[in-house]
């Protein structure tokens, strides 16, 4: 498929001038992802032999801003409200205006109305922000337990990825039972496992699925034995395939995690997750090229990241982050065990976790041959109890990816699309342009 995707995205490009509206339209977010995310991921993909970015190849492309209605920098609900309802609100708000006084529609909740399918999905919790911009009405973003009872009440088709965060909080003033059973009571068939996922049916009614209790593993932690977002696509593909068609919006929500604690190697594999959901969808549009709208987008920047790093000069050696096999967090987790069990861990214990999981090197010839700064820095991490943050730290450095801050920016993001009305999407737009465009489509 590699070899002639470019051809075949052309081809929609060009049948996409004379068809008809969309029957079939994705919308991919990736939470956290502009331009730097998706370059910097595209030269690391390449290392890694998953190839050229898809998301990076479509013929149309638009330069979008993501300010929110009370700041120049976003968070994600606001971003999510834009994206999915048109209008701009306050930071914090959730499918309602910036006053909180007005409800607003989702061009998922349009396309419900129209007759077409819906399916949410999300490598988070499924009530986080992105998501709930969707089919959610909340002043606050906070109100997760709500959000899931809005969920419900959405009657969408497909709800897949992360579990639902406050189920069962039984303090929340709008409490009426676990929303997992309430879900079932309202007829969700609520699966739990992959294996159950994998076996859902066309015709199983609607679906609450979720690939854990929280949100699902970070890539770079993958675990073959829950669902992921390529996964969770690809059975909202079979389920919701109808003769009316459907409306599916996909997020990866990690890319935003890893930009807050500015973990390179993470946050590069999150986008290359969301990019193997969006293959799925453009092997989908193989079969239906003219039926068919991709559009793959962002909320906000998160991070700063920079293609370059003062300490590096002019080099980007992204090949190193290869070498890291796991999440810091999971890694912090490995070494505080490790600690547990033998009561005298030393650093010299902690140079063998280091290089097996950053690869870092201590001795003789390599990349990854740390200077006695390095060392120095690690073991002064170590006495001070913060050896995976420092090892991140350093492993930005050695790759050359450098970061300005822990929260979101106000980069524009990159928006790009392919097959029918795709063209709609060029030039310098707004994040509402998104949701108003795709509202005329249906």
């Amino acid at each position: 498929m590699k070899r002639n995707m470019l051809t075949l995205l052309l081809l929609f490009a060009v049948m996409s001038l004379c068809a008809q509206n969309p029957k079939y339209v994705f919308l991919f977010i990736g939470d956290g992802m502009a331009t730097p995310q998706r370059m910097v991921a595209e030269e690391f993909a390449r290392i890694i032999g998953h190839g050229p970015l898809t998301i990076n190849r479509f013929p149309y492309h638009a330069t979008t801003r993501t300010s929110s209605a009370n700041a120049l920098i976003t968070d994600s609900a606001a971003a999510a409200t834009a994206i999915a309802c048109g209008e701009k609100t306050k930071n914090g708000r959730i499918g309602m205006d910036a006053t909180g006084k007005r409800n607003l529609q989702s061009v998922a909740e349009v396309a419900k109305s129209k007759g077409k399918k819906v399916g949410i999905i999300t490598s988070v919790t499924i009530n986080h922000a992105t998501p709930a911009g969707f089919y959610a009405h909340r002043k606050d973003r906070s109100q997760y337990y709500a959000i899931g009872l809005d969920l419900i009440a959405s009657g969408f088709d497909y709800f897949g990825g992360g579990g639902v965060s406050k189920h069962n909080d039984k303090k929340s003033p709008d409490y009426k039972g676990d929303i997992y059973e309430l879900a079932a009571k309202a007829g969700y068939k609520v699966v739990n496992t992959k294996k159950d996922l994998l076996n859902l049916k066309p015709g199983c009614g609607k679906v609450l699925a979720r690939g854990s209790s929280g949100s699902l593993p970070y890539e770079i932690d993958a675990d073959s034995s829950l669902p992921t977002l390529a996964e969770f696509t690809a059975k909202g593909i079979e389920l919701l395939d109808n003769p009316a068609g459907f409306f599916m919006m996909i997020e990866g929500g990690a890319i935003d995690w890893c930009g807050h604690s500015n973990e390179a190697a993470g946050n590069l594999r999150e986008v290359i997750g969301l990019d193997n959901a969006v293959r799925v969808a453009v092997e989908f549009a193989e079969k239906h090229p003219g039926e068919t709208l991709i559009v793959v987008t962002g909320d906000h920047e998160t991070g700063g990241m920079a293609m370059g790093f003062a300490g590096t000069g002019y080099g980007l050696y992204l090949s190193r982050l290869a070498h890291q096999k796991c999440s810091i967090g999971k890694f912090g987790q490995i070494f505080n065990n490790a600690k547990k069990a033998k009561g005298d861990f030393s650093f010299e214990d902690a140079k063998k976790l280091l290089t097996e999981y950053f690869g870092f090197q201590f001795t003789g010839k390599g990349d990854m041959v740390l200077k006695s700064a390095h060392i120095k820095r690690l073991e002064d991490a170590f006495k001070a109890n913060r050896l995976p943050q420092t090892a991140k730290q350093i492993m930005n450095e050695f790759s050359g990816v450098g970061w300005t801050t822990g929260a979101h920016t106000a980069l524009p993001v990159l928006t790009t699309s392919t097959g029918v009305k795709a063209e709609l999407f060029t030039g310098m737009i707004e994040n509402t342009d998104i949701s108003n465009k795709l509202k005329t489509l249906f």
